[in-house]
């Protein structure tokens, strides 16, 4: 929904507090903490963004705090899969959490796109019609996001869900590129520094988890 407001660039520059929030769930549910240095590299993430958000041409409010709060349903969920994948009570493997998962994942959200989607099925017939190989695109749309899911779960057993989500923003610096490459977004200087400050709180985050874990 945030898409249809905010450019992508600017989408993924506030994907990028996800880390925040993700290090504040995790205290409040698991009372897991870090080092204070740690969490101090976690201001120039955030305050990045706010700069951006400040200096972005194309603000849209709306689309700014669907896309803040999409951010700390992510966050949220990253805390949640590792209560699942680590908790000696509740403990899966990536394999078992993914099985669970997806069923549930289909549950919810075809009927929200059967409503927020008009004629999709429709559509997407007439589309394969025209051209046979969007099949193969969804398919293998598909078989990516298995493979995501899989490696984040993977990631999250053998780290934890805040390093998932800071290693997530370099994920995000490299779309903001490239969507500015393809769709022409406008972008501001103080946009551009914003989106710097925040890669370099992640570099910063990364190298505090090395010396202070």
């Amino acid at each position: 929904m945030s898409l249809r407001y905010i450019p992508v660039s600017f989408n993924q520059a506030i994907g990028a507090t996800t880390p925040f929030f993700t290090a504040v769930f995790a205290y409040m549910m698991i009372k897991e903490r870090e080092a204070w240095v740690t969490y101090g590299t976690l201001v120039p993430v955030v305050a990045g963004v706010v700069i951006a958000s400040g200096g972005e041409p194309s603000f849209h409010l709306f689309g700014f705090v669907i896309c803040v709060s999409a951010t700390a349903a992510r966050a949220l969920k990253s805390v949640l899969q590792g209560i699942l994948l680590t908790s000696e009570g509740e403990k899966l493997d990536s394999m078992n959490l993914l099985l669970y998962m997806a069923p549930i994942a289909v549950v919810v959200l075809l009927p929200a796109t059967m409503l927020m989607e008009e004629n999709v099925i429709a559509i997407t017939i007439a589309l394969a019609r025209e051209d046979i190989r969007i099949i193969w695109y969804l398919l293998f749309n598909s078989s990516l996001a298995y493979f995501v899911n899989l490696t984040n779960f993977l990631v999250t057993t053998h780290t934890s869900a805040l390093t998932l989500q800071v290693l997530g923003n370099a994920k995000g610096a490299v779309a903001v590129v490239i969507s500015i490459l393809i769709f022409k977004n406008p972008i501001s200087v103080i946009g551009m520094l914003g989106y710097a400050l925040t890669i370099i709180g992640v570099i910063l985050y990364s190298e505090a988890k090395k010396r202070y874990r």
